[in-house]
């Protein structure tokens, strides 16, 4: 009896240890998941990025992503994206969410879907009728060869970006958009009526936009009010005067600048203004 319970100890131990000494190697397709801040949100990818080890890809009947073929856009599990706000792809409007990414290689022509799919890593669980939008591109070809699969985002602005994705020498994009004016100046209204008002941004918005550059300059004067040594505010009020076509005003505003500037040793507002006085 005793024997038996030693026996079955001595088991469960082995077992743990073997386990808990398990090999682990590197992926040979690693997984990346990617953040990107867009607009007043976020757009996430998730994908595994295989390697060409000299093998064919793009081509027909090739071993990777075959050409007129669906492709799951990566490798090992499903490629997906999800956008915290609405965004517009190819004209299309999608709402936030969780999305597949894939893809139809071309020799000429890629096609890049957006699905409501977000499990596809077999091309024969593809739904077509399940497609958000469709997207045509032109591939472009690189000066240089890319081994890993790469999948980022680029020519980032404040309402748009391009979804890159490279492999080899081939290289496709389309363009993500959104619009953010509107929850900007709704912003913008609730919260200078608010007890921390955000004057300096406020106004600086309004400046960058083109909007009321009176209401602007309103702002400024009340932020400096707020933060009477701001000199980051004094610059941006005289940029405002300055888009106005007040020189003298400006000029005072950023000599103004120019001095808080100096007495904080801050060099790159010093060379900011010395810069900006140079022109009036």
């Amino acid at each position: 009896m005793k024997r038996s319970f030693l026996f079955l100890v001595l088991a469960a131990i082995l077992f743990n240890n073997s386990n808990a000494q398990q090999l682990k190697t590197p992926a040979a397709s690693p997984t990346q998941n990617l953040k990107q801040d867009f607009g007043i949100g976020s757009i996430e990818l998730s994908y595994s990025r295989p390697s060409l080890k000299g093998r064919k890809y793009f081509e027909a009947n090739s071993e990777l992503a075959p050409v007129g073929k669906v492709w799951r856009t990566g490798a090992n599990g499903a490629t997906t994206i999800t956008f915290s706000d609405d965004v517009k792809i190819g004209g299309v409007d999608v709402k936030a969410g969780k999305y597949g990414l894939l893809s139809i290689p071309g020799k000429d022509e890629w096609t890049l879907i957006i699905t409501a799919q977000t499990d596809v890593t077999n091309p024969n669980d593809y739904n077509q009728e399940k497609d958000v939008v469709r997207v045509k591109t032109k591939p472009l070809a690189l000066g240089i060869s890319i081994e890993n699969f790469t999948i980022q985002f680029g020519n980032i602005t404040p309402v748009s970006c391009d979804l890159q994705l490279m492999w080899g020498t081939t290289a496709v994009s389309t363009t993500i958009s959104t619009e953010i004016d509107s929850k900007i100046m709704a912003q913008i209204d609730k919260l200078v009526k608010s007890d921390n008002r955000p004057y300096f941004n406020a106004a600086s918005y309004y400046v960058n936009n083109n909007k009321d550059l009176n209401q602007a300059l309103a702002w400024f004067d009340k932020a400096i009010e707020q933060t009477p040594n701001g000199y980051w505010i004094y610059y941006e009020k005289a940029n405002c005067l300055l888009k106005m076509g007040k020189k003298a005003e400006a000029k005072v505003a950023a000599q103004k600048s120019l001095e808080l500037a100096k007495a904080s040793k801050d060099d790159a507002y010093i060379g900011r203004n010395e810069k900006l006085l140079s022109t009036l």
